[in-house]
């Protein structure tokens, strides 16, 4: 009856009566070369690490999380996300004790969400040993969004606007959804390494 009044669709491809179908979660497996290393336009002067090009189920589920309020597809993006930290600290890449940073949103953009996406997938992609979410990075007040500008538009969006609240131990791994021109994250890491934390890489979801 529930499904009659709200039809349930996956947020991957949109197959009815299921939240995630099997065959996007096998989608979101995390192969022997994943994480993998993208280079934005702009280098934030550490490693951007991506779980996967910005398409297909992997794009449909964050847009669905952020612009639709999927809230129950928080849970198979943190385990992704979950995955490729584990893989970067089999590596070598990253080390314990880590903490974990979600890159800022704009408040206006995550009162409008009902709180913000990417922290709360950080959320649950840090509950083990080892791991600590610091959410301390946060964009001041009339940052635009960053859809549809340009890279160098971008750049000047955040520039400046990127700000601190409170300490943060190191060693740290900044995490985000997306990376375009990776003016976001060059600032996130400029503005910790300011105050003395050391970045050891920038990962996210998706790199468009």
């Amino acid at each position: 009856m529930l499904d009659l009044v709200l039809p349930l669709q996956c947020g991957g491809c949109g197959a009815p009566a299921t939240a995630w179908c099997p065959a996007c979660a096998k989608e979101l497996e995390v192969g022997p070369d994943q994480p993998h290393v993208v280079s934005p336009r702009l280098d934030p002067g550490v490693p951007v690490l991506a779980m996967g090009r910005y398409a297909g189920a992997r794009r449909n589920a964050i847009v669905a999380v952020k612009e639709h309020g999927r809230a129950d597809l928080i849970a198979p993006l943190a385990d992704h996300l979950r995955a490729g930290l584990q893989r970067l600290l089999t590596w070598g890449i990253l080390e314990t004790p880590l903490t974990v940073v979600p890159a800022p949103t704009r408040r206006s953009s995550a009162r409008r969400r009902g709180g913000d996406p990417v922290t709360r997938i950080a959320r649950l992609a840090t509950r083990g040993p080892g791991l600590e979410l610091a959410p301390v990075l946060y964009l001041r007040r009339f940052t635009r969004d960053s859809v549809g500008l340009s890279a160098a538009e971008r750049q000047r969006n955040v520039s400046g606007r990127v700000r601190q609240r409170g300490a943060v131990q190191g060693p740290v791994v900044i995490v985000d959804d997306v990376v375009t021109t990776g003016a976001t994250a060059a600032e996130s890491v400029r503005v910790l390494q300011t105050r003395g934390t050391g970045v050891l890489a920038v990962l996210t979801l998706a790199n468009a």
